[in-house]
């Protein structure tokens, strides 16, 4: 499957933005996260692990984004369809990108969107911010959703990038068998299942979480412990695998050896839970009501949290499944179903799935099970 994007794909992305901004009475957008950063420019990077610079990217009303970046990227963002590179050598604790950004900004003229929404960061330090506004002499404002608003509807595009992570996740999830038998430490099924998910092409594994115990587990976020794997253990593992900048995020459930029969009716439970929920979602549906078709099913109306959440650049990104969330469901969201039972006080059995918005229906993208996978 062929990596990046089509320059066209990211000029479609500017003129969205634009055509936003001049509704929004923007001027300029400023983003500094690499998801931001990334979907206009494709600049791919695990350079962002280290926090001590700064990065920014300034959409003008008109014509094509800006990059203001330390010079250490500079060879890379020129492999990208940006030309206008402006760099300072960095880290300066006198002046990070500080000037640099503020002429750039009062060239291109504001006012200046910056995304202020759920989820938003401010990727500088803050007295540098508010030393970008005094020396541009503009006015900043909210983007007013839009970076949220485009990044909500992928591409086709983006699409089969997700589809081809969820691929790459399910035959790592075939093999488990080969790594988790009863004696094998939980630490080592991690290890092992990273390998595998590698293996198998993807190109890194930020996110891996589940447990194992009779009736289940406690959560589904604590890292592994040593603890040996035991017969009648229901194990749980939880990728979220990248390919070309594109996550899948979903998870399987193992018996090891032969597991209590109430764990088998619970893990039924949860997948017809998650078929409620690939029912329920289709386009004009709201997130709420696909949390309330799963909700009902597993622990019923309001005591549930968020039973699936939007996905893409991001592990989580969007809008989130709650009673709460009244998120307009529209064609090309990506978002995942995850409904979750308690099998015994504080065991739970929870299933993931990933899928997408389209008009006649949702449609699924990572590989369904059907039943719990005995090893």
């Amino acid at each position: 499957m062929q990596r990046g994007f089509d320059v066209s794909e990211y000029r479609a992305r500017v003129v969205a933005a634009q055509t936003g901004m001049a509704r929004a009475g923007v001027g300029a957008l400023l983003v500094m996260t690499e998801p931001e950063v990334r979907y206009f420019t494709g600049f791919l990077t695990r350079f962002w692990e280290s926090p001590s610079r700064p990065w920014f990217l300034v959409v003008p009303a008109a014509g094509d984004p800006v990059a203001v970046i330390p010079s250490i990227g500079a060879a890379l963002m020129g492999q990208s369809w940006i030309s206008d590179i402006r760099t300072w050598s960095a880290p300066d604790p006198d002046d990070d990108g500080v000037s640099l950004l503020a002429d750039t900004l009062r060239e291109i003229g504001g006012p200046v969107g910056v995304p202020s929404g759920p989820e938003t960061v401010l990727r500088m330090p803050l007295t540098d911010f508010e030393r970008v506004k005094a020396q541009s002499g503009l006015t900043f404002c909210s983007d007013h959703g839009i970076m949220a608003d485009l990044r909500a509807m992928k591409s086709e595009t983006e699409i089969a990038k997700i589809r081809h992570a969820c691929g790459i996740a399910g035959r790592a999830f075939d093999r488990v068998g080969d790594i988790a038998q009863p004696g094998v430490p939980l630490s080592r099924v991690f290890r092992n299942f990273q390998r595998l998910l590698l293996e198998e092409g993807a190109d890194w594994v930020p996110y891996l979480a589940g447990g194992a115990g009779p009736y289940g587990y406690a959560d589904v976020i604590s890292p592994a412990t040593d603890a040996p794997l035991q017969s009648g253990d229901v194990l749980m593992l939880d990728t979220g695998a990248v390919w070309d900048g594109y996550f899948c995020d979903y998870d399987r459930n193992f018996a090891i050896g032969s597991v209590d029969p109430v764990c088998d009716a619970a893990h039924r439970r949860v997948l017809e839970a998650t078929q409620a929920g690939l029912e329920a979602a289709r386009a004009g549906a709201l997130a709420c009501d696909v949390f309330a078709a799963m909700a009902g099913m597993v622990e019923g109306g309001e005591t549930a949290g968020r039973l699936g959440h939007g996905l893409g650049m991001q592990l989580t990104e969007g809008l989130s499944l709650t009673a709460k969330d009244r998120t307009v469901l529209c064609p090309g969201m990506v978002i995942t179903l995850e409904p979750g039972i308690e099998v015994r006080p504080g065991q739970w059995i929870v299933h993931e799935e990933n899928i997408v918005i389209r008009e006649k229906g949702a449609e699924k993208l990572s590989p369904w099970t059907t039943d719990l996978v005995r090893i």
